[in-house]
């Protein structure tokens, strides 16, 4: 039998740092969304030292090219170089900061079994820290026009016009997050949210990314769009993000 060699257990790759706990008495477990690996989960030893050369560019939210080798059951990271330090922007801002640790959150729960769209996932959770941290958007509206992005990309874009069950043209009144947004009269189940026109208008200016359209909303509009976002990710999680609990409204 031929003899793996470390070579051959290295491989590079972009990677934004999701979430990091504590190993040891120096060590840290790394959760990692990639560019081309999808979700990894890594151990980055003697990183929690101040003489640790590449700790800094593995704290949440940064994205680094890592050259990482493949062990038995967690990769090791053997380099770090950093490419975006949103990290310490976005912690010294609360509002950036909670709206990041619901998206990163989320990030983890859409690509845990999903290979298949982490590409993506990966392009539209950097594409939002960027958006974050340069402060271009209302944090919880970042955070919404993310979440319904995402939920899109992992199979279950919602309809926030025509009926998501039969097809029926709309707009419609009601929205149901198990079958998929909005639904006909003869579709409705008991129990089915039924949102103004102007939150459903705003929940497609967000899932488009009609920035001009979403800052205009008025306040009322926006929380109640968000409240949908969330129930709807939710539902199709099958868990809560207990981060978006910590999200403050305006």
């Amino acid at each position: 039998m031929a003899r793996t060699t470390f070579a051959s257990r290295t491989y590079r790759d972009d990677a934004v740092v999701l979430r990091t706990y504590k190993l040891g008495e120096a060590d840290r477990i790394v959760v990692l969304l990639t560019r081309d690996h999808g979700q990894v989960r890594a151990v980055a030893k003697g990183v929690r030292r101040t003489t640790s050369r590449f700790g800094s560019r593995l704290e949440p939210f940064n994205v680094a090219e890592l050259q990482l080798v493949t062990g038995r059951n967690l990769e090791i990271v053997s380099q770090a170089l950093g490419k975006r330090g949103y990290g310490s922007v976005i912690a010294a801002d609360y509002a950036k900061y909670t709206a990041a640790a619901a998206m990163a959150e989320a990030a983890e729960r859409f690509t845990e079994n999903d290979d298949e769209s982490a590409a993506q996932q990966y392009r539209l959770l950097v594409g939002a820290l960027s958006a974050l941290a340069r402060g271009l958007h209302e944090p919880g509206a970042v955070l919404d026009s993310y979440l319904l992005r995402a939920v899109s990309t992992a199979g279950w874009a919602p309809s926030f016009t025509d009926c998501a069950r039969c097809g029926a043209p709309g707009p419609h009144e009601a929205f149901s997050a198990p079958l998929g947004g909005a639904v006909c009269p003869a579709c409705r189940p008991p129990g089915a949210a039924a949102p103004d026109p102007a939150t459903v208008s705003h929940l497609s200016s967000l899932l488009t990314g009609d920035w001009e359209r979403i800052a205009a909303a008025d306040p009322r509009t926006a929380r109640a769009a968000a409240g949908i976002v969330a129930s709807y990710v939710q539902w199709h999680l099958e868990r809560a993000v207990r981060s978006l609990h910590l999200v403050e409204r305006s």
